[in-house]
């Protein structure tokens, strides 16, 4: 007979339900993972914080089925200009308003409770995950066999306990759980106080455009965000000599907004001084607990990728997660974790840094090395994608820790959907290879032209006859043989897969 004094038992604990926890805990309930979500705040944080994220974010979302209900609240986003003092284009960083090899746009504006709303909403379709609000962590205590978590709820001042197989930190800058996994932070350099002022227009101001402009100008470096319906945003230097309070107060906001609107065209949402850091966690995992969004890494926000680079980890950890409690794969899994992100993270704060320095007009030559030279023209700022750094990629071979595309299905549909958060094996046809490999993989999806146009194109343009494609859309490895074929097959220990959240 079970003690009924006993704590209850979740495979994974998150602490923290922001965008980052909330993705994660979606992707762990199309796992089949027992989750438990805490959240020391009661609902939303009703404020604006992160306004953007991209295709590879979207994707995502995706997988766990919440596209379609995401896709109402966002905008699209044109990209970012960078001017001068005198008006004059330095850097244009437009972006394409076609679908990308992602199966969608590049960069998308939206409202983070918005967003929030709908990847909270998404978790009432598992009842295996398990959502506390109101409980505030304070104590984890790890052994052998798991993780002792002990929490207040801050609704009536109980103090509980539960076990976990393992506990992600999604808690933020100040991370709790990093604490205890007793993680010092490399500091890139960058930190720096900006005046963040979000406002409500009152009036259509088409004049402010809908790009992103960086205003470069050493005085004062601002920046400008066109956000969803009449929302707008400031960023704009705090300088030395000035005091964090007294430049947020009413009046000296509408001093250095009057350049762009007046009180007439709207109202002030929130004005608050923030110190922009680049931060990365040197050990994102100690045993049994992680780290994953802000509480991992701190970017300055000149990129936009702050929250997407915590998505990124969300996608990259639930399904090892999911392996290893669902499928009996070893707990070394986790390893890859931070060995594959950190780098990839690393890559995009270091560029974020030298686009603050063209902002901030220190180091404008550095910035524009990022970018393609022009005759006549702004320099072209194209920002490739970071690889996957050494994990679970097979490195040797050709586009190994590349993300994969997503291929439009001959039914309509895309191949993500059919696919779900699982491996897929993409050949030209079944018949390439032997049946043996074919089906040695209980579970393993194969994807083939007959499915979709593309894939033989795709496969043929990198001189490959198959590719591996993790849960999390990174290439595995490739093969060009039967031979390589069978070591890619042996490369998932064990299968993982998923079916479509769609």
């Amino acid at each position: 007979m079970q003690d009924k004094s006993a704590p209850e038992v979740f495979d994974v604990v998150i602490v923290g339900r922001g965008p980052v926890g909330a993705t994660l805990a979606n992707l762990l309930g199309l796992c089949g993972v027992r989750t438990l979500v805490l959240e020391r705040e009661a609902r939303t944080y009703h404020l604006p914080r992160a306004v953007h994220f991209d295709d590879e974010c979207m994707r995502v979302f995706q997988t766990v089925g919440l596209a379609d209900a995401i896709l109402p609240q966002i905008i699209l986003s044109p990209g970012m200009l960078f001017l001068d003092a005198n008006g004059r284009m330095l850097l244009d960083w437009s972006r394409p308003q076609t679908l990308t090899p992602m199966g969608w746009n590049l960069s998308y504006r939206f409202h983070q409770p918005d967003l929030e709303d709908v990847l909270i909403g998404g978790l009432a379709r598992w009842p295996h995950v398990t959502l506390g609000s109101r409980c505030d962590v304070f104590a984890l205590d790890q052994d052998e066999t798991g993780v002792r978590v002990r929490y207040e709820d801050l609704s009536n001042g109980k103090l509980t306990e539960v076990r976990a197989g393992y506990v992600i930190g999604c808690d933020g800058a100040r991370s709790l759980v990093r604490r205890f996994i007793g993680s010092g932070m490399d500091d890139l350099g960058f930190h720096e106080r900006w005046l963040v002022i979000d406002v409500m227009l009152k009036r259509d101001r088409d004049d402010l455009g809908d790009y992103s402009l960086q205003h470069c100008d050493p005085r004062r470096p601002a920046t400008y965000v066109r956000g969803t319906g009449m929302r707008r945003r400031w960023e704009i230097t705090v300088l030395p000599d000035e005091d964090s309070q007294e430049v947020a107060q009413s009046a000296k906001v509408w001093e250095l907004l009057s350049r762009w609107i007046t009180p007439d065209d709207a109202e002030i949402e929130r004005a608050a001084v923030y110190t922009f850091h680049s931060l990365i966690a040197q050990q994102w995992r100690n045993g049994r607990l992680l780290l994953a969004g802000d509480s991992a890494h701190q970017t300055p926000p000149f990129l936009g990728q702050g929250m997407c680079a915590g998505i990124r980890d969300a996608a990259n950890l639930a399904w090892k997660l999911g392996a290893i409690v669902r499928d009996g794969a070893a707990p070394d899994l986790l390893d890859t974790y931070q060995s594959e992100r950190l780098p990839h993270v690393r890559e995009f704060i270091e560029l974020a840094i030298r686009l603050g320095g063209v902002i901030n007009t220190k180091a404008i030559e550095a910035g524009l090395a990022a970018g393609e030279a022009r005759e006549n023209a702004p320099v072209k700022l194209e920002v490739k994608k970071p690889l996957l750094g050494p994990g679970l990629a097979l490195g040797d071979q050709p586009l190994a820790g590349h993300l994969a595309p997503q291929f439009l299905l001959k039914d309509g549909r895309r191949s993500d959907d059919r696919v779900g958060y699982s491996h897929v094996l993409l050949v030209e046809t079944t018949a390439m290879f032997s049946s043996r490999c074919a089906s040695s993989q209980v579970g393993l999806d194969i994807l083939t032209g007959d499915d979709a146009e593309g894939v033989g194109r795709w496969l043929r343009e990198h001189g490959i006859a198959a590719a591996l494609v993790r849960p999390d859309r990174y290439v595995l490895g490739t093969a060009r043989n039967d031979a390589e074929l069978d070591r890619l097959i042996t490369a998932i220990t064990p299968p993982t897969h998923v079916p479509s959240a769609a």
